[in-house]
């Protein structure tokens, strides 16, 4: 029997330098395997994406004080994580804040197991980086926002299946 994907809201921060911010994940049994991503989780209860973009915001980075804009693209993707498989239909909000400092004293039970910190990104950091990050194509889709704004519809990203 298929089950339905996790819905999940995701948060594209924005500082006043155009800098994004990204967490630095791990699997929790295997630290030497990380990534960056994007601030954001699951729905809880009857909230809504832009709800639960906040929430999760707030509970990952500590950041509050911010614009939540339009929603920029959607994702399915599906991946091994913490000894379960993961399937996830993704939502990436646009978001701006002033503060660029951050608290992880929101942080959960699995998420202390997995998120070695965050930091600023500028376009051109993430560009040239090496290490893995999600969604795969961020760095593009980045520099396009900066350069062209929010698209006038969500883009839809091709599936990521890990």
């Amino acid at each position: 029997m298929l089950t339905e994907p996790r819905r999940v809201a995701r948060v594209v921060l924005l500082d006043p330098e155009d800098r994004i911010l990204l967490l630095h994940g791990y699997e929790p049994a295997n630290p030497d395997e990380t990534w960056w991503f994007t601030p954001g989780g699951g729905l809880e209860g009857d909230e809504t994406r832009e709800e639960a973009a906040l929430r999760e915001l707030c509970e990952e980075t500590g950041i509050t004080d911010v614009a939540l804009g339009p929603l920029l693209w959607t994702r399915k993707c599906s991946f091994p994580f913490d000894g379960r498989r993961w399937d996830q239909d993704e939502w990436y909000f646009l978001a701006r804040t002033t503060r660029t400092d951050t608290d992880q004293r929101g942080l959960t039970e699995l998420e202390l197991r997995s998120v070695a910190g965050l930091r600023w990104w500028t376009s051109t950091e993430l560009l040239a980086t090496r290490e893995t990050v999600y969604p795969t194509r961020l760095a593009g889709l980045l520099r396009t926002l900066l350069d062209e704004g929010p698209p006038s519809v969500p883009l839809v990203l091709d599936p990521e299946i890990v």
